[in-house]
């Protein structure tokens, strides 16, 4: 016992740096199983907990399992967070700390008051929660502000060196990624507006909060991390954006089965910004390609 506990020691990172190239590791050879598999999987539950399929079967249990959609929602998210470690300082920790801070008192603050978004509450369980907020509300949060972030860097080339170009244009994609996210939730019940808005079920006022905290948000998160270092990362780390995958892939599914044709849509034009950018290549494409290739030199 004592010989193995050594070994393990021996085989795990000792520092920062190696921590890093483990983790890019482990998520670069998992791609396929992160980006897509999870996302198809978390398509199958999430119906099946709220169409009732998993009613009085063994699988009951799972039904909206807070810790299970908090552990899927995490494994989404790795290669974003592997992707962003090695450039994240003091300063970026600062930025994602302060983000997260203002992430509960917001979400406290509509909950308890229905400013800015709405009235609104939770339908399920998302884990645990503290007055009523999720624990867990940063890892559903700030990846979605970073991810659109990391995209419009990309797609805007040069223009992203103008700090009002780019902070317009990074919260215009949050907020249409809100547009693909929330009719999606309600829909399934992760949270219901009183009254029911016009949009899917949810109200115009929603948005105007998110514009309110996607402001809030792209300015920390442009204030705590260069845009030239991420441009950087960016370049040697392909699977940083497969976050985005998972999202266009989980949201975009989810509202084509309940026929939110519209945020389908902008899911679809989430897929296109990846597919320009050359994101969206997880290991299936490249099977794919592999596979197209030894057809072709056989002939």
């Amino acid at each position: 016992m004592v010989e193995a506990d050594v070994a393990l020691a021996n085989r795990l990172p000792t520092t920062r740096e190696e921590w890093e190239c483990r983790l890019d590791r482990l998520v670069r050879e998992n791609r396929f199983t992160i980006s897509v598999f999870f996302p198809l999987n978390g398509i199958v539950l999430l119906l099946a907990s709220g169409e009732g399929w998993l009613s009085g079967t063994v699988l009951a249990p799972l039904a909206f399992n807070g810790l299970f959609i908090l552990f899927g929602t995490f494994v989404m998210r790795s290669p974003l967070l592997v992707g962003v470690l090695p450039h994240t300082t003091r300063r970026g920790a600062t930025g994602v700390g302060l983000l997260t801070l203002y992430a509960y008192l917001i979400e406290y603050t509509g909950v308890h008051t229905g400013f800015p978004y709405g009235q609104f509450a939770y339908g399920v369980d998302l884990g645990p929660t503290v007055g009523g907020i999720p624990l867990g509300l940063p890892v559903f949060f700030v990846p979605l502000v970073m991810n659109a972030y990391l995209l419009c860097l990309l797609l805007l080339g040069e223009r992203a060196e103008h700090t009002v170009i780019r902070l317009c244009t990074v919260i215009a994609a949050v907020l249409a990624m809100d547009v693909v996210l929330d009719p999606g939730a309600v829909a399934l019940g992760f949270w219901a507006y009183t009254p029911s808005g016009a949009f899917y079920g949810v109200p115009l006022s929603n948005y105007a909060g998110w514009v309110l905290s996607a402001t809030v948000a792209v300015i920390l998160l442009d204030w705590g991390y260069d845009q030239h270092i991420l441009l950087a990362r960016l370049s040697e780390c392909e699977f940083m954006l497969d976050d985005l995958v998972s999202f266009v892939i989980l949201w975009g599914g989810l509202n084509a089965w309940f026929g939110n044709w519209l945020p389908v849509a902008v899911a679809a034009l989430f897929g296109l910004g990846l597919l320009k950018t050359e994101r969206f290549d997880s290991r299936v494409f490249r099977f794919s390609r592999w596979k197209q290739s030894e057809e072709n030199s056989s002939e």
